[in-house]
């Protein structure tokens, strides 16, 4: 468990569909210390770079985490966050496939 604010964030997708059948993906970034959601990101379609732009954007206003932990998601294997994490000398952890709890600050 993180002792200090900005120390490990957590990111997961989480979808769903509007009432005309139209699908939309939220991007939730958590705060595991805090527990502060860091941002909630609403689109139909979010690529590996425009995680990467939104992490930017996070990271302007709040500071650089030393640590992400994700899922195995296509977004977050991408080349555009490989790139942004070593940029931005952010460790980022995977978890195992098909173990959701391994990242229970972002399940939960």
């Amino acid at each position: 468990v993180p002792l200090r604010p900005d120390e490990r964030w957590s990111l997961d997708f989480v979808s769903d569909q509007l009432t005309d059948g139209r699908r939309f993906r939220i991007l939730a970034a958590v705060d595991d210390c805090t527990r502060e959601c860091l941002a909630l990101i609403v689109d139909t379609s979010l690529s590996g770079m425009r995680v990467a732009r939104e992490l930017d954007r996070v990271i302007t206003e709040r500071g650089r985490p030393r640590m992400i932990v994700s899922d195995n998601g296509s977004e977050f294997t991408s080349n555009a966050i490989l790139a942004w994490a070593d940029q931005n000398r952010v460790q980022w952890h995977y978890i195992a496939p098909g173990k959701p709890m391994q990242n229970g600050f972002i399940e939960s």
